[in-house]
C-alpha cells in the first residue's frame, strides 16, 4: 500500500472540523485540543465566515463558538450551510439557558454544547454529532422539560410515568437512580426505559431528551 493510499484511508478513518472562533487564541487552543485526538483532523481554523471560507473542502461537523457570533447567529448558519451543506453544526457557548439552546437548535444547530466541559466530554460530544445523533447539554435539556406544557398533545403520547421517567433520565439518572426516586422496581423502570427509546426511535439516553425537545414536550 503506497503513502497515498494510506493517507486517504486515514483521512476517510477520522472526523474533519471546521472551527469557527472569533477569538484567534481559542480558536488555536480548540484547533490544538482536536488534533492531539486521533479520531479529527482540523481543516479550517477561521474567525469568521466568507466567500471561500470552506469552498472545496470535505467538512464532517462545524465548531461555532456562539459568544463571538452573538447577534447573526442566523447568518452565519446560513453561510455554513451554504459553504459546507452536508456538515453537523455544534454550536459552543458559556451561556447555558434554555432559551439561548432553542434559538440554537431553531435555526439548525445539531449540538449545544458548553464552554465549561471537560475537554474529553467535548471531544465525546462532537463525535456523537459527527455520527449522526444530536447533542444538547443535558443540565440545559433537563431543565426545559421539567418545564413541559401539561396540555401538549406530544406528551399524551406517552403516561405520566413515562415522562417522569423521560425527565429523569434527561437529568441523567441511571436506571437505578430513578427507581430509587420513583420508588419503582429496577425491571419496571427498564422496561418503562425501552419503551421510551422504542417509541422516541432513538438508542442512547442521552438522545431522549434531544428528541422529547424536538417533539414538543417543551
Amino acid at each position: 500500500m503506497n503513502g497515498s493510499v494510506i493517507a486517504s484511508t486515514i483521512a476517510q478513518a477520522t472526523i474533519s472540523v471546521a472551527i469557527v472562533e472569533g477569538h484567534a487564541i481559542f480558536g488555536k487552543a480548540l484547533a490544538y485540543m482536536f488534533s492531539n485526538d486521533a479520531n479529527f483532523h482540523v481543516v479550517a481554523d477561521i474567525q469568521r465566515f466568507n466567500a471561500d471560507s470552506l469552498d472545496g473542502t470535505h467538512v464532517d461537523v462545524v465548531i461555532i463558538d456562539l459568544d463571538t457570533h452573538p447577534v447573526d447567529l442566523g447568518e452565519t448558519m446560513r453561510l455554513c450551510r451554504l459553504h459546507a451543506p452536508k456538515a453537523r453544526v455544534c454550536i459552543f457557548t458559556q451561556h447555558l439557558k434554555p432559551e439561548v439552546m432553542q434559538r440554537c437548535l431553531a435555526v439548525g444547530a445539531d449540538g449545544f454544547l458548553a464552554k465549561d466541559m471537560l475537554p474529553s466530554d467535548f471531544l465525546r460530544a462532537v463525535k456523537t454529532v459527527a455520527e449522526g445523533v444530536s447533542y444538547v447539554d443535558p443540565r440545559v435539556a433537563g431543565g426545559i422539560l421539567r418545564r413541559r406544557s401539561e396540555g401538549n398533545a406530544a406528551s399524551d403520547e406517552l403516561s405520566l410515568r413515562g415522562l417522569d421517567i423521560v425527565r429523569l433520565i434527561a437529568d441523567g439518572l441511571s436506571n437505578k437512580e430513578i427507581s430509587a426516586r420513583l420508588f419503582l422496581s429496577e425491571k419496571t423502570i427498564k422496561n418503562h426505559t425501552s419503551r421510551i427509546f422504542t417509541k422516541f426511535g432513538v438508542t442512547a439516553r442521552t438522545q431522549v431528551a434531544v428528541y422529547a425537545l424536538k417533539a414538543g414536550l417543551v
